[in-house]
C-alpha cells in the first residue's frame, strides 16, 4: 500500500541522507490515516534499518546537533534548522524478571540484525505498529493496522507480550477517549488479572490528566478505566463511586445500564465542565483544576449516603458529602502527587471547588438576601478562582438534565452570580486587605498575636463592607478602640 505524501520539516534531508532505510513509524502515520492531516506540533518518529547506532549519529552529526543521551533506548536526538526528531533502530523488548510488570523490567536490544517487523512488534496497539518508507511512501503493516483504524478499534499487537507494560492498560482507556475507538474484548478480559500496582504514581498521573484535556468527552476514557478494572485497582475512591446509588428524582441522570450511580453522574458533569472550559477558552491549568474537581465533587457520597425520610417519602441523601471529600481528594491529589502546576496552586484550588461546589446555588436560592457580605467570603474563600466554582456548580446542576450537554452559554443560577459579584465591584484585587500591620504600628500596636487578631477581625469588617477604603478602616478602629 502506498500512502498519499505525508509532508514533515526536514523530510527530504534525510531520505538524502539513509536513501531507502528510513522510516516514519508510530502515531503520525496512524494520525494522518484518520484524520487525513498531522498535527505541525507533533513529534516524528523515525527508525532506521540497516545501519548501527553508531553509523546513524556519525552520519546525522556532519549535519545538525546530536545527542546520545537515549542510547540506551537505541534513540539518536537529532536538532537541524530548529527541529528535533528521535531516530532510533530497530529495537526489541527482553524481560528481567519474568514476575514483573514494572516498565523498568526490559532490557532493550537493539542493532542493524533486528528487522524492522520485530520493532514494530514491540509496540501496543496495531494501529501504531506501521512504518513508512520515506523514499517512496509504501506502507509496511504486518499487524492489520490499516484494518484496525477503519473499523476504529483497539487491538492488541502482540498479544502475548502487550501486558508486559501494564501502562498500556491505562493508555487504551486514552486512545479510546481521545480517538473514540472501540476496545477489543479480548482486552478486557485479560486486563482483570493485570497487577498494576508497579506502576509509578508520576505515570498514572500523566495518563489521566491526559484523558482530562485531551479528550471532548473524558467521561469515555474514565469509564473505559471502570470496564478495565483500573478504578478498582487504583483509584479506590471513584471506584467506590459506581456503588453508591442518588435518589432517582433528585437525579434522573443514569448510565446506560439504568443504574443512578454517583459515578454516572460524575462522568456527565466532566463531559459538561469540558465544554464548558471549551467555551470560554480557559487555559490549561484552569481547565485541569476544573475537571479534577469535576472528577472529584462527589467523593464524599459514599461515606455519607444513607436513606432518609423526607419530602414524605423514603429519599437517599448524603448530608456533608462536600466537607467528607476534601479530604478523600486530598488523599487521592498527594497519591498522584498533583501540588502545584506552572506555578498555579492546582491542588488547593481544587480542594477549594470541591469543599464550596453547592454554594452558588445555595446563595441562588436566598438571592434577595444576599448582598456584598456573602459574595465578598465566597470570592475569598475560593482566593479568586470563584468563576471556576460558578463553572462547576453549573456542570454539577446541568448533568441533570435529559440532554446535558445542548447548551452554549450558562444557566440563570451562574448568570446572577457573576452578574451580583459586578454589580458589588467584588473581585480578588478589590477585597484584598486595605488595613495591613504597617498602619497599626503607626498607631501604637506592637507586632504579636495581638495585631494578628485586630487585623484578622479589620479583615472580616471589610468583608462585611463596613469600610471599602483604608482611611475608613482606620477610622472604624479607631472608633472601636480595636474591638467589635
Amino acid at each position: 500500500m502506498i500512502i498519499k505524501k505525508i509532508e514533515f520539516p526536514l523530510k527530504d534531508f534525510f531520505i538524502k541522507v539513509f536513501k531507502k532505510n528510513i522510516y516514519l513509524v508510530g502515531g503520525t502515520i496512524r494520525d494522518y490515516l484518520l484524520y487525513k492531516k498531522i498535527d505541525p506540533d507533533q513529534d516524528v518518529d523515525l527508525v532506521v534499518v540497516d545501519h548501527s547506532y553508531d553509523d546513524i549519529e556519525k552520519k546525522l552529526s556532519r549535519y545538525g546537533k546530536t545527542s546520545t543521551v537515549g542510547k540506551s533506548f537505541a534513540v539518536v536526538k537529532f536538532t537541524r534548522e530548529g527541529h528535533s526528531f528521535d531516530i532510533s533502530i530497530p529495537r526489541r523488548d527482553v524481560k528481567k524478571e519474568e514476575s514483573s510488570h514494572s516498565h523498568k523490567n526490559f532490557i532493550i536490544e537493539f542493532g542493524s540484525h533486528i528487522k524492522l517487523e520485530e520493532d514494530l512488534h514491540r509496540r501496543d496497539f496495531t494501529c501504531n505498529s506501521m512504518a513508512m518508507r520515506l523514499i517512496d511512501n509504501k506502507l509496511v503493516d504486518p499487524f492489520n493496522g490499516v484494518k484496525a483504524i477503519k473499523e476504529k478499534k483497539i487491538v492488541m499487537t502482540g498479544p502475548d507480550t502487550f501486558f508486559d507494560d501494564p501502562l498500556r492498560i491505562l493508555r487504551c482507556a486514552r486512545f479510546s477517549s481521545v480517538h473514540r475507538f472501540s476496545i477489543d474484548p479480548a482486552i478486557y478480559v485479560q486486563s482483570k488479572a493485570v497487577e498494576l500496582d508497579e506502576l509509578s504514581k508520576e505515570r498514572i498521573q500523566e495518563e489521566l490528566v491526559r484523558i482530562l484535556l485531551e479528550s471532548d468527552r473524558p467521561s469515555l476514557g474514565l469509564n473505559e478505566y471502570f470496564k478495565l478494572a483500573v478504578l478498582e485497582k487504583i483509584f479506590p475512591s471513584l471506584f467506590r463511586l459506581t456503588m453508591t446509588i442518588q435518589d432517582s428524582i433528585f437525579h434522573p441522570e443514569r448510565d446506560e445500564y439504568g443504574h443512578h450511580s454517583v459515578w454516572a453522574h460524575t462522568l456527565i458533569t466532566i463531559d459538561v465542565a469540558r465544554k464548558v472550559s471549551r467555551l470560554f477558552e480557559l487555559d490549561i491549568e484552569n481547565t485541569l483544576a476544573l475537571l479534577l474537581a469535576a472528577l472529584l465533587h462527589d467523593v464524599g457520597k459514599p461515606a455519607t449516603t444513607k436513606w432518609e425520610f423526607k419530602r414524605n417519602r423514603m429519599t437517599v441523601t448524603s448530608l456533608l458529602h462536600d466537607s467528607r471529600g476534601v479530604k478523600i481528594a486530598e488523599t487521592f491529589l498527594a497519591e498522584l502527587k498533583i501540588e502545584t502546576r506552572s506555578g498555579f496552586p492546582l491542588k488547593n484550588t481544587v480542594l477549594a471547588l470541591i469543599k464550596n461546589h453547592h454554594r452558588i446555588y445555595d446563595l441562588y436560592r436566598n438571592r434577595e438576601e444576599i448582598g456584598f457580605k456573602a459574595i465578598s467570603r465566597i470570592v475569598k474563600d475560593l482566593d479568586g478562582y470563584d468563576f471556576l466554582l460558578a463553572l462547576l456548580d453549573f456542570s454539577d446542576r446541568q448533568s441533570r438534565r435529559s440532554r446535558p450537554l445542548s447548551f452554549n452559554r450558562l444557566d440563570r443560577v451562574a448568570k446572577w452570580f457573576l452578574e451580583k459579584k459586578d454589580e458589588l465591584n467584588i473581585s480578588r484585587e478589590s477585597i484584598k486587605p486595605l488595613v495591613r500591620g504597617r498602619d497599626l504600628l503607626d498607631l501604637g500596636i506592637p507586632p504579636g498575636k495581638n495585631m494578628g487578631e485586630l487585623l484578622k477581625k479589620l479583615y472580616e469588617l471589610q468583608l462585611d463592607g463596613e469600610f471599602n477604603t483604608r482611611e475608613d478602616g482606620l477610622k472604624k478602629f479607631k472608633k472601636t478602640g480595636g474591638s467589635n
